[in-house]
């Protein structure tokens, strides 16, 4: 490594490797010259978050980029060709205070025709991208709290038992669209996606 490398190297997260990686699709898609977000609503056979919406994405595996992993689920996801998928950019990268980082693409599928995969998905959702841009989420915070393990060595640091240990928060959003509530982690991300698709006026 040469000191000039040093100067142009991108930052790296201190802990990312104790943060599970997964990548999702923000898909837009046209009907009837509208432009729409694509949601899917998930198996309530799954295991993880059943019956909540989402983006199609996955857990980013071994030899993949993070890019290709929010393609290839999509794929599987709604059964459409790699063809269909055209990836415009990357979004903004959710951390959460839960050891998860969700790395967004926002992108379009073309000649979409309502399929999904059963197995994983119950239902798709296309909600208007105007209804985000009209409507502001809302708002609710939660608390953060540290809770060392029963075996800390307060003794090796200043305060002991008593150290003033930071508290913190986190924004918990919530859309709610026709009978749909799309919340959480999917909130953030529509959020922040709607932003950039207006800040750099990405359109079908």
């Amino acid at each position: 490594m040469k000191k000039e490398q040093f100067l142009i190297r991108q930052p790296g997260i201190i802990g990312e490797e104790e943060f599970r990686q997964y990548a999702v699709l923000v898909p837009m898609i046209d009907i009837d010259g509208i432009t729409y977000l694509l949601f899917e609503k998930r198996s309530s056979k799954l295991r993880y978050q059943p019956g909540e919406i989402c983006f199609p994405g996955g857990k980013h595996e071994t030899g993949e980029t993070l890019q290709e992993c929010s393609v290839r689920e999509t794929v599987e996801e709604l059964l459409v060709t790699r063809q269909q998928i055209e990836v415009l950019g990357p979004g903004d990268i959710y951390i959460s205070p839960f050891n998860l980082m969700i790395h967004s693409y926002i992108g379009i599928i073309r000649e979409y025709r309502d399929t999904f995969s059963t197995d994983e998905v119950a239902e798709v959702i296309k909600v208007p991208l105007d209804f985000f841009r009209n409507k502001q989420p809302e708002k609710f915070e939660s608390k953060l709290n540290h809770e060392p393990p029963k075996d800390f060595p307060y003794e090796r640091i200043t305060g002991g038992e008593n150290y003033p240990w930071a508290k913190g928060t986190y924004e918990i959003l919530f859309y709610h669209y026709e009978k749909w509530i799309i919340w959480g982690m999917t909130a953030q991300i529509v959020k922040s996606a709607v932003n950039l698709i207006d800040e750099y006026n990405i359109r079908i």
